[in-house]
């Protein structure tokens, strides 16, 4: 398990490299950030995950055009999660417009980031667009678990939803999972093609058929 720690080095050495000279301390945002994923609604969305999509990007850093505003993106790209509203990745590319500039980040890395954000609500990044790809690869990799782990995310998500009866939740689940299944691809990057994309469409289909069951 990644440690909070951890994560607020993690955040530091990477906002560094975007902050120019006299840049504000990156502490303070980190820690607001950390308790963000660390909110009593969530199951799914946690600084587990966080940590896995971080790790994730590593993997597939070579692809990004600028990595660095990638992983910045993943920092805020379920910074605001509201299971019982729509509009989470709007929220979350808002507050990356507020807290960046804040600390020193130049707005053209802002303005990346707040696009990469919003394209978590559709997971379809434009062709070339390499930022994009790994973000959105890095997020759908948790698809292609063991049937095990791919469970224990399902079941993750429902609790997250427990306040929605059956009868909506299944009907709306399925819609989302059906809507990733009819992307051409699930994943954009050659290495996350070669290693997530059968195995997600596999998990993709037993729960939809669970769910339809």
């Amino acid at each position: 398990m990644v440690t909070r720690d951890a994560l607020l080095t993690r955040w530091t050495e990477t906002l560094r490299r975007h902050q120019g000279p006299g840049a504000p301390d990156p502490g303070p945002c980190g820690a607001d950030l950390l308790t963000r994923w660390a909110e009593p609604q969530r199951r799914y969305h946690t600084t587990e995950h966080l940590a896995a999509v971080l790790r994730r990007i590593d993997d597939l850093a070579g692809h990004a055009a600028d990595p660095d505003t990638v992983r910045l993106a993943a920092w805020f790209h379920d910074a605001v999660y509201r299971p019982e509203q729509s509009g989470n990745e709007e929220r979350s590319a808002r507050l990356a417009e507020v807290a960046l500039p804040e600390a020193g980040v130049p707005d053209a890395v802002t303005a990346e980031v707040a696009r990469l954000v919003r394209l978590t609500l559709t997971h379809d990044p434009a062709p070339g667009d390499t930022n994009g790809e790994v973000l959105c690869d890095a997020d759908l990799a948790v698809l292609a678990g063991t049937p095990a782990e791919y469970a224990a995310y399902a079941a993750e998500v429902r609790e997250e939803y427990a306040f929605v009866p059956d009868l909506v939740f299944r009907p709306a689940r399925a819609a989302v999972l059906a809507d990733l299944r009819d992307l051409p691809a699930l994943f954009r990057t050659p290495l996350g093609r070669e290693r997530w994309e059968a195995d997600a469409r596999r998990n993709l289909a037993t729960e939809l058929a669970d769910l339809d069951g």
